[in-house]
């Protein structure tokens, strides 16, 4: 069992703290290019520095952490490898894949399939475009609902929209294109519900479309495909195809994630 407190926990949620200082220390060694020392982790988590340093430790001893014997810096852990590979398995993402790289060669642009986790939606598998130049995002990236072809197809079929709105707080601006008014965010919203799917039109990297749909389950968005590449290639005319492509292959992959929504 893990032992991860060093500090009064609140009296409401005695073992909530402990578990959420923890993943503040994995989230951070997720999001780093490189590994990072307990000074650094410390400052990312917003943590003391002994409590950084115990909870580092701690799961370090469980496998979840591995530290350099030389420069004593941290990055993520083995056992992180083994879980992924069992949650991957047992949520049927696996088997999503051939239906998804079916639909690469098709396109011939990139394939990702995302799920929501919190406001963001993550990567979880990707099927790169054969193509020289090409837009990529690897397993693993985070990516805000409302910056995402992807998020959108997620925000719009998850119930009441209008809470689904309000509940991503501040909407951050990343190019000019994004879209930061939450009216313009819910009439977009609208409008992927009547076509059945949303466009991310340069709204987070300059130069770069995506298209995705929604893989349903009783009318609620359990996960979402994109395909995604540069402009020059995804043009507003080839939308309808690529839709109808995209469309034949959520409904390919929703029952093996069906089974285990």
């Amino acid at each position: 069992m893990l032992d991860v407190t060093d500090e009064p926990s609140t009296p409401t949620r005695p073992g909530a703290q402990a578990v959420e200082r923890a993943l503040s220390v994995l989230r951070a060694l997720e999001e780093s290019e490189e590994p990072l020392g307990i000074t650094q982790l410390a400052q990312r988590t917003e943590l003391t520095v002994s409590t950084a340093h115990r909870l580092a430790r701690t799961l370090a001893d469980n496998g979840l952490l591995t530290q350099d014997a030389v420069t004593e810096r941290y990055q993520l852990g083995p056992a992180l490898v083994v879980l992924g590979e069992k949650a991957a398995d047992r949520l049927g993402y696996d088997r999503a894949l051939p239906a998804l790289r079916e639909l690469s060669e098709t396109t011939g642009e990139s394939i990702n399939l995302g799920i929501r986790a919190g406001n963001d939606v993550h990567v979880v598998l990707r099927v790169p475009s054969p193509q020289p130049l090409r837009f990529d995002q690897p397993a693993g990236t985070a990516i805000p609902l409302h910056l995402s072809a992807m998020g959108k197809c997620l925000l719009a079929y998850a119930g009441d929209v209008d809470a689904q709105i309000e509940g991503l707080g501040q909407l951050a601006r990343v190019t000019d294109r994004s879209i930061t008014e939450r009216e313009q965010l819910r009439d977009e919203l609208d409008r992927v519900r009547d076509r059945g799917w949303a466009i991310n039109d340069e709204e987070r990297n300059p130069g770069v479309r995506a298209i995705a749909v929604p893989v349903l389950h009783q009318n609620t968005a359990i996960a979402a495909i994109a395909v995604q590449g540069p402009t020059v290639r995804i043009t507003e005319d080839r939308l309808p195809e690529l839709a109808e492509h995209l469309r034949k292959t959520a409904v390919a992959v929703a029952p093996n994630l069906i089974a285990h929504a």
